[in-house]
């Protein structure tokens, strides 16, 4: 179901005011010298002392509890004892929770120490691109109202927008219809009804939106590997607008 009961509405803002909490804790975390599967074993951690469940462990096959992509991985980074942080990278942390069978995801890409001006750029647009998409949702509007705003910012800055992969409805399952792209025509895609509840995330480029998948079936990185980032928060559409479930 696209459009969610207020039942559904309520167990929505309980898994993804944890996913919130989650990332406030990674962010906590994150520093020179910590590895990923660290990360991946705090968070999991933290999930379950908080009686939810990591949705992505196992999801499709995939190992971690969270994605941790570092500097030039866009998404679906897999938590390793190899990855270790180190000052000057950023790390996109993306989360998933499932409290009382409703699913949470939200995603942040946090500096590693101190960060080039360049990189603190990227970080910055990219959660102001989905601002400005957001500013633009409510019931009645098409959505690429949203898509075509995200676009229409970070482009502004010469950044690329990943089209391969786009944000989703999520509901009981972690991916539920419509898809929802960081790019498009104002007056395309489907009319938003109230209710809705959808995950947006744009994913930018420093460099060109190309991108490709390593052996793993999992990581995505940048073609030409310059640095990526990455903002998600899941929300819900009013008449007047959105409520933002996840942030903290």
């Amino acid at each position: 179901m696209i459009c969610k009961t207020e039942k559904d509405i309520e167990g929505m803002r309980k898994a993804n005011k944890l996913v919130g909490q989650a990332l406030k804790y990674a962010e906590s975390l994150i520093c020179p010298g910590i590895s990923t599967y660290e990360l991946d074993k705090k968070i999991e951690k933290f999930i379950i002392d908080n009686g939810a469940v990591p949705s992505f462990k196992g999801y499709d096959g995939f190992p971690g509890s969270i994605c941790a992509s570092v500097n030039e991985v866009v998404v679906h980074g897999i938590p390793s004892k190899d990855i270790i942080l180190k000052e000057g990278d950023i790390i996109s942390v993306d989360i998933g929770t499932i409290v009382d069978g409703y699913n949470g995801d939200a995603a942040r890409t946090f500096p590693v120490g101190k960060i080039s001006a360049e990189k603190q750029k990227l970080i910055d647009v990219t959660k102001q691109s989905f601002y400005e998409g957001v500013a633009k949702l409510k019931a009645g509007v098409r959505l690429g109202e949203l898509s075509n705003a995200i676009q229409t910012y970070a482009e502004s800055f010469g950044y690329g927008v990943v089209r391969e992969l786009v944000g989703h409805g999520i509901g009981h399952n972690m991916h539920e219809e419509p898809e929802v792209p960081n790019y498009g025509q104002k007056n395309k895609g489907i009319i938003v009804k109230e209710n809705m509840c959808l995950a947006v995330e744009p994913m930018i480029t420093m460099g060109k939106r190309y991108i490709y998948m390593k052996n793993d079936g999992w990581t995505i990185v940048t073609q030409d590997n310059l640095p990526a980032a990455h903002y998600e928060n899941t929300l819900i559409v009013t008449r007047d607008g959105v409520e933002i479930l996840s942030l903290y």
